[in-house]
């Protein structure tokens, strides 16, 4: 009979042992879930403050709006015609490199026409003070008679000058100055200015 007890102390004794760790396990299961589904919040909440933002060291964007010039017909002879071209310019010489770039492509459309040989490229450009420099291609000096010619050193002159009217333009074909232009010996005096090239060489 006391062998019975003891039996069934030791059985309740295991029963209650089991039934606390099914709990234990339980719990922590539930525990384990409950932080899965809520991410832990940080112990150090100025962790979560942003920093500011470090000042950038690369020069804003500065905006000009410099013309190419095309030629129209105008009565019997041909006028020079401004076409705005935006630049976002950066760098120096940006905005009138971008432009001579239009200017080399060709008009896209309407009734603006271009003297330049398709092909010529900007092989260099600066301008400093009053003053600027183009050079390009030789592509620049083929075909074309001495009204071609004047038509493309007008739009030359006009495009380097956007913007400053004032400056004198210096036209180099493959780096060396353009004297005379064309099978027709037009002959330039560099440097060129609008003012001259109204004079000198009327279209």
């Amino acid at each position: 009979m006391k062998d019975q007890q003891g039996s069934n102390r030791i059985s309740s004794g295991v029963i209650a042992a089991v039934s606390a760790a099914v709990i234990a396990v339980g719990g922590g299961v539930a525990w384990f879930t409950t932080q899965s589904n809520n991410p832990p919040t940080p112990s150090n909440p100025s962790s979560r403050i942003e920093q500011p933002a470090q000042p950038s060291t690369r020069q804003p964007a500065n905006e000009q709006t410099p013309n190419v010039y095309w030629l129209r017909p105008k009565d019997k002879n041909v006028a020079l015609v401004p076409q705005p071209v935006k630049v976002a310019s950066v760098l120096p010489n940006q905005a009138l490199e971008a432009a001579f770039q239009s200017l080399l492509a060709g008009p896209t459309e309407g009734t603006d026409s271009t003297t330049i040989p398709k092909g010529t490229k900007l092989l260099g450009l600066k301008a400093e003070k009053d003053e600027v420099r183009v050079n390009l291609s030789e592509d620049f000096t083929s075909g074309g008679g001495s009204t071609s010619m004047m038509g493309r050193i007008g739009q030359v002159v006009y495009t380097a000058t956007t913007l400053n009217p004032k400056a004198k333009v210096y036209i180099d074909v493959n780096g060396k100055p353009l004297d005379v232009l064309g099978g027709e010996g037009l002959e330039l005096q560099q440097p060129l200015t609008r003012e001259q090239f109204q004079k000198d060489y009327p279209l």
